[in-house]
């Protein structure tokens, strides 16, 4: 492989298509590890070989298929491997109430009710495809997070967010949302990446410029046609505090693309970062460029 830099990881502490469809009515659903749906949320969209959500159908950019969930094990894996095998960087200490927001298949999830069995853990996302072996203190929902929530105000200890860049229309009002549901004192951390890598755009090696083209047509195609920006790293601290969140803490790390780096620890993750873009690329762009860019 070549040598190729890093992109950035970033955490802070304290497209909308042609045919989404919005809907007022409080149709979210709740349901146990392991049982069926039988409902318009499991009638997925197959599209160019890959399986999407129902819900909210065209929201969300990604497939929610076994690839895919293949794949979020690998950046469950890397985010582990960044932050030094820790679920989170916020100090809580035994906390009853937690969120966490676009959960996924719930790996996140699923550890951290392992991590606290006395607090009540819960995982909203767009589709039902979560591990079927959840400890009994964790509970998934169907849900839309830039919907208006419907959690009783100061309802959580802890609210986490991980990986959904080019996913938010309005950041700052999910935030807001997110400090509205916390309890006074408790902590809200989002941990996100950049889809740019040091990669110049004036490089003429191949690989450079591969790198470059991708960053700039997917920024592009946020700012432009989704109106979901793939920025979130950079404004994610800036916004926050805008919401209102106090004693906000920004960490930055490095993901290096391939195992180039003399480092032992950056040449691991080098290799699952080489892992992430070659198992994950193309469920970033299939429905973002035949959807959206034709």
């Amino acid at each position: 492989m070549p040598k190729m830099g890093p992109e950035e990881a970033n955490i802070a502490i304290d497209v909308e298509y042609d045919n989404y469809r919005d809907s007022d009515d409080d149709d979210r659903m709740t349901y146990t590890s392991g049982q069926s749906l039988a409902s318009s949320v499991t009638r997925y969209r197959y599209e160019n070989g890959r399986r999407y959500h129902a819900y909210r159908d065209g929201s969300y950019y990604a497939p929610n298929d076994d690839r895919y969930s293949t794949y979020e094990t690998i950046v469950h894996h890397l985010w582990l491997l960044t932050l030094d095998d820790k679920l989170f960087l916020a100090p809580i200490e035994n906390p009853e109430m937690i969120l966490d927001v676009g959960t996924g298949t719930g790996l996140w999830a699923v550890d951290m009710a392992d991590y606290f069995p006395g607090a009540e853990i819960i995982g909203t996302d767009l589709s039902p495809t979560q591990t079927t072996t959840a400890p009994p203190n964790i509970r998934f929902e169907v849900d839309d997070a830039s919907s208006e929530w419907t959690y009783p105000s100061s309802s959580f200890d802890y609210v986490h967010i991980r990986g959904l860049t080019g996913c938010i229309r309005d950041w700052p009002a999910l935030y807001r949302q997110a400090l509205k549901h916390l309890k006074p004192g408790a902590w809200f951390e989002h941990a996100e990446f950049s889809v740019e890598t040091n990669a110049s755009p004036t490089s003429t090696a191949h690989a450079d410029q591969l790198y470059s083209a991708f960053s700039a047509s997917i920024i592009n195609l946020g700012e432009e046609k989704t109106g979901m920006t793939f920025r979130t790293l950079e404004m994610m601290k800036d916004m926050m505090e805008e919401a209102g969140f106090v004693d906000v803490v920004e960490r930055k790390f490095v993901w290096p693309i391939g195992p180039w780096p003399k480092d032992q620890r950056l040449k691991d993750m080098g290799r699952w970062g080489e892992r992430n873009w070659a198992d994950g690329l193309e469920g970033w762009v299939l429905a973002l460029y035949t959807r959206v860019l034709g």
